[in-house]
């Protein structure tokens, strides 16, 4: 054996040490969520939750900073660029698997870029209009749409947004192109519905279902798989004749490329725990949503999934021809 070849051994088997020593010692020090969103939003509200519960599981500070910006798309930039040594993570959500089909120039690759760790959450959506549309139901409002669709105006909080990516896939799935009203959030969204400006919104049950129930707009149907238990008179859409219709804000935590394997595995134990949580369970069943099972708050389902998503969209956002720079 050759000098150059015990050489590299010798510095693959120290370069192992040092990642086995690492991992050892892991977390000697606070641990960063960004979340590359405002403060107050449905993302941040699920990672301080998870972040609290985490920093009791790994015995130090984990703590959130909000790193907000065009689409979501700085926050996740800076946790790619971040060193892969399990103390700067990104808790990003659905718009991790649209900025490539959204953003031309992209500084980052959503899956080449980052470690998943696991899925967190999926929160449901709601299909819904102001009270004075005509259509009673589902069976009601499809040829109402067809048949009215240039004067139905559709509300959403941005392109890229996941209101306005269920509204394009809720579109394309009955063929019918309505025009599309943007504000700044779902909720000026949602005051212009309240006062009868605009008809038709999809939103997350975390700000509809207070609306809902409490009769000030009028609820077609859910976007889940099975209905919402806090909305248990609402059929879902596939139920309402949309098979295959399905769109959740899920949520994942992510480590930049390169973290050992063994810090991965530390992190993705604290999240399950984390989501078992009494305290974490209850205050998202108050939001409308429910921790993911403990199979799919791991890197290979995260992996998946993502994958899966950026599939399910690409062809959706490319058809619609949105585009954000």
């Amino acid at each position: 054996m050759n000098y150059q070849t015990l050489r590299r051994l010798g510095l693959a088997a120290i370069a192992a040490a040092s990642t086995f020593a690492h991992a050892q010692d892991y977390p000697n020090k606070a641990i960063t969520v960004v979340v590359p969103f405002a403060a107050g939003g449905p993302t941040d509200t699920v990672a301080r939750l998870v972040a609290q519960s985490m920093t009791t599981n790994l015995k130090q500070q984990v703590i959130v900073e909000n790193v907000g910006g065009a689409g979501g798309t700085l926050g996740a930039g800076r946790v790619a660029r971040a060193a892969g040594d399990g103390y700067t993570l990104l808790l990003h959500h659905i718009g991790h698997s649209t900025a490539p089909s959204l953003y031309r120039k992209l500084a980052f690759d959503p899956i080449g870029d980052f470690e998943p760790i696991g899925l967190v959450a999926d929160v449901p959506m709601t299909l819904i209009a102001k009270q004075a549309l005509p259509p009673k139901d589902m069976k009601e409002l499809l040829p109402y749409l067809k048949a009215n669709k240039e004067k139905v105006l559709y509300a959403h909080a941005g392109v890229g947004s996941a209101s306005h990516l269920c509204g394009l896939l809720f579109m394309s799935t009955i063929q019918v192109d309505m025009t599309t009203v943007p504000f700044g959030g779902t909720g000026p969204a949602m005051t212009s519905m309240l006062g009868g400006e605009v008809d038709l919104m999809c939103d997350q049950t975390t700000n509809t279902t207070g609306q809902i129930k409490g009769g000030k707009v009028k609820a077609y149907a859910v976007t889940t798989k099975t209905p919402v238990p806090s909305l248990k008179e609402l059929p879902t859409m596939a139920d309402s004749g949309l098979p295959g219709f399905e769109v959740a804000v899920w949520h994942g935590l992510y480590a930049p490329k390169g973290t050992p394997k063994p810090v991965l595995d530390k992190l993705t134990a604290a999240l399950q725990t984390a989501l078992k949580d009494p305290n974490v369970i209850a205050r998202l069943a108050e939001l409308g949503t429910e921790p993911v099972a403990q199979n799919r708050a791991t890197p290979d389902a995260l992996r998946t999934h993502l994958k899966t998503e950026i599939d399910k969209w690409s062809p959706v956002i490319k058809k619609a021809g949105v585009y954000a720079d």
